[in-house]
């Protein structure tokens, strides 16, 4: 298994588009001919957009975006200006003489607690998408990585700067890669090891941290119940791409492989208040073994966590390791 850039992976185009004084943004990823999708949602708190439309029951067998964004359940009206770039370029379903509906399905991270409280709105999504005919990868502090952070268990003053990563492979002529944007409560580790790349500011373990905030006296656990929402306020979101020859049901099943990446690397992950959520793409190109694309996508999405991490600066009173 060869490591490649995402861009390798023919028939996407990224884009971004962000503010950095307000520290919000959004991430456009575009199949103009359309793809194959699934998604698999982990987190008991997602802001989602037209998920449902990605069942294996449900009509739609293809889809022409994917938004990453910032601003929570605000930041859905991006999406639209995303859909009003690709219908201007003619892409999209077929409904009437001269109108075509775009497929656009999103996600958000919850950033409005980083910066001023602000979201993205229609014409940053625009200029996401439009930004995606250059085709210029990012990392870190960019697009929906804009406002992430990871390490919010025991308030924002420990937490620290993250971000957004990508990472593809290829073995033979599959190729599987993923964008990630990491915005979790938990710590962030080199995969399968102890090594921890981001998170709390403490010299604790996060198994400490959890036995300490189970174990506080009544009076004290109050006091850490008021810190501890800032770890309601997160959401590790990204989206699997692939030129692997797959049904829209094994898509979906595609995108639950690959949450296993996220397992693998933020510790803890999938929260009752964490909105985790995963989409898959392919342009279908190469027949494939639905496993073999599934460890890949692991592997992926376990790479982009890191680099999301590794690639975030210092900003908004956050620490981040790649300035360090």
């Amino acid at each position: 298994m060869k490591s490649i850039p995402i861009t390798d992976i023919s028939g996407f185009q990224i884009g971004y588009a962000d503010n950095a004084a307000l520290g919000t943004g959004c991430t456009a990823i575009l199949c103009r001919a359309g793809a194959v999708a699934g998604c698999d949602v982990r987190g008991g708190g997602p802001a989602t957009r037209d998920t449902d439309l990605l069942a294996p029951k449900n009509t739609v067998e293809a889809i022409h975006g994917v938004l990453l964004s910032g601003g929570s359940a605000f930041g859905l009206e991006a999406g639209t200006g995303v859909m009003k770039y690709l219908s201007e370029q003619g892409i999209g379903m077929p409904v009437t003489p001269g109108v075509s509906v775009p497929i656009v399905v999103q996600a958000d991270i919850f950033d409005l607690a980083v910066g001023d409280p602000a979201w993205p709105d229609v014409a940053m999504g625009y200029a996401a998408a439009k930004d995606s005919e250059h085709n210029v990868i990012r990392h870190g502090n960019a697009g929906a990585g804009m406002g992430a952070s990871v390490g919010k268990i025991l308030g924002p003053e420990k937490a620290m700067k993250s971000g957004i990563g990508t990472a593809a492979f290829e073995c033979g002529p599959l190729k599987v890669g993923a964008v990630v944007v990491v915005n979790a409560c938990g710590d962030v580790f080199a995969m399968d090891s102890d090594t921890r790349l981001a998170g709390v500011q403490s010299d604790q373990s996060m198994e400490e941290i959890m036995g300490m905030l189970y174990e506080t006296e009544a009076a004290r656990a109050m006091e850490q119940a008021q810190d501890a929402e800032a770890s309601r306020k997160n959401t590790t979101i990204g989206c699997v791409l692939t030129n692997g020859q797959f049904t829209k049901a094994q898509m979906n099943k595609l995108a639950s492989l690959a949450q296993n990446g996220l397992s693998r690397t933020i510790r803890p992950v999938n929260m009752t208040l964490d909105g985790d959520t995963l989409f898959a793409m392919t342009t279908g190109e190469v027949p494939a073994p639905l496993d073999v694309a599934g460890m890949m996508a692991v592997k992926a999405v376990a790479k982009a966590v890191e680099t999301a991490v590794n690639e975030a600066e210092t900003a908004y009173g956050l620490k981040g390791r790649k300035s360090q």
